[in-house]
């Protein structure tokens, strides 16, 4: 496996309007290209890349998943790290990923 490259950066927390009302934030599309220009072919199915990421003093393993529409990757938010962050819909707050 080859060593993981750590991204810092801030971005707001946004809902999915499909079933299950999933929670996810965007990578900012530079980050995205990036990641994307030097690991595409290690994405597995549905353009998914194994990654960890950490928000104030949740750290969890986690995948970023490749959205063809956005053009950028998504990190889903599991209900338990909203909830221990108190992390809301629309809140904009800083976010580690190593990928």
């Amino acid at each position: 496996m080859n060593a993981r490259i750590k991204h810092e950066f801030s971005a707001k927390i946004w809902l999915h309007s499909g079933q299950g009302g999933w929670h996810f934030i965007s990578l900012p599309k530079e980050i995205a290209k990036e990641i994307r220009d030097n690991l595409k072919s290690e994405e597995q199915g549905w353009g998914r890349l194994k990654a960890t990421a950490k928000i104030e003093n949740s750290q969890w393993e986690t995948a970023i998943w490749f959205d063809t529409k956005h053009k950028t990757y998504l990190l889903p938010l599991k209900a338990e790290i909203r909830k221990k962050e108190k992390l809301e819909t629309n809140k904009e707050i800083k976010i580690t990923v190593w990928v």
